[in-house]
């Protein structure tokens, strides 16, 4: 049975206001990670829902509009061809753009579109649909689309080495891994329910375990499972594959724990306060930043020394977070008055 993901976000924000003591946002909605993300190109692109379109900011901090689809959720972009797809949930398409940022296709979902993501290598595009059991998969090639019957999905990774698409849900222990070749769908044991982050790298993946404390860390190859506790409700992931560590934002107990991904095991916590919901890593600077989508604050952390750095304004209501890798600059997705904010320098 498809997920109902607004049903699931008044339950999670329920949860978090039990379990935390905090405040339930006045309009918690649907929130995605991928309503920002730093392209190889040295463009970061932003969903703008208010105004149905895309903010594109170039290399030199410049930024401009594009007109997409009604009420843009996330984004992917297939950085060999340049081209950026935009899950629409509004009415339910996924708008095209070329790498000059052009509109040059609507295609339409199997219902409403949540999360999206592209396979490089085949130019393959999955979007999971909720109430839906449908995947829709569009050629990049063609842009011709199909869908196919998966069950339901709340988050989506490409797995290029193993040619496997990786489907996973909220509420389920297990979760899917499709083969690219047969389109068979494996079912693998997560190690606990209610996934709310995930990342994967080094051949692992890791689940962010919100109720139990946990981040599950799945290797691809053995298919064996092991939780490491981590704070209270973990409940967003960032790798970092040269420092063999796992950031990981504990929304319950406003920390961050630093997990060594080869002993797996935490070796560190950083406070941070607040009530962090959002994660990412440059690895060129050593920086996390972890945002609060409460307060508004992002908090900087250098990770060889596991020291808060600097505290910033992330706009209202930062709820993702992505660092482009040619220029450093960060930028925070906003669910407030303003698509993103950039973020001053630490």
């Amino acid at each position: 049975m498809a997920v109902n993901i607004l049903r699931l976000a008044v339950v999670f924000w329920g949860l978090v206001a039990l379990a935390a003591q905090a405040q339930v946002p006045a309009s918690a909605g649907l929130i995605q990670r991928s309503g920002i993300v730093a392209s190889a190109s040295g463009k970061v692109y932003v969903v703008d829902p208010t105004h149905d379109s895309v903010s594109v900011i170039d290399a030199q901090g410049g930024a401009r509009s594009v007109k997409v689809g009604a009420k843009p959720l996330a984004i992917a972009v297939n950085d060999r061809t340049g081209a950026v797809y935009v899950a629409n949930v509004g009415d339910r398409t996924v708008s095209i753009l070329d790498r000059a940022d052009h509109l040059v296709a609507t295609i339409p979902t199997a219902a409403r579109p949540y999360a999206i993501v592209c396979d490089d290598a085949t130019g393959k595009v999955y979007v999971s649909n909720t109430f839906s059991n449908l995947l829709t998969v569009i050629d990049g090639a063609t842009n011709a689309v199909s869908n196919v019957k998966v069950g339901s999905a709340d988050a989506l990774l490409v797995d290029a080495e193993r040619k496997k698409l990786y489907m996973m849900g909220y509420e389920s222990e297990t979760f899917g891994a499709m083969d690219d070749a047969s389109g068979e769908v494996a079912r693998l044991p997560t190690g606990a329910k209610h996934q709310w982050g995930f990342a994967m790298g080094g051949g692992v993946l890791y689940l962010a375990h919100v109720q139990d404390g946990s981040v599950g860390v799945f290797d691809l190859a053995t298919h064996d499972v092991v939780n490491v506790a981590t704070g209270v409700m973990p409940c967003a992931v960032a790798f970092d594959g040269a420092g063999h560590s796992l950031y990981v934002a504990n929304y319950g107990d406003g920390t961050v724990s630093f997990i060594d991904t080869v002993g797996r095991r935490v070796v560190g916590t950083v406070v941070v306060g607040g009530h962090p919901q959002a994660i990412a890593f440059d690895g060129a600077t050593h920086m996390v930043y972890v945002a609060d989508t409460h307060s508004g604050v992002v908090t900087v952390i250098d990770a060889r020394s596991r020291a808060v750095r600097k505290r910033l304004q992330g706009g209202d209501r930062p709820y993702a977070l992505a660092v482009n890798a040619k220029t450093h600059r960060a930028y925070a997705a906003d669910m407030g008055s303003t698509a993103f904010t950039e973020l001053e320098r630490p």
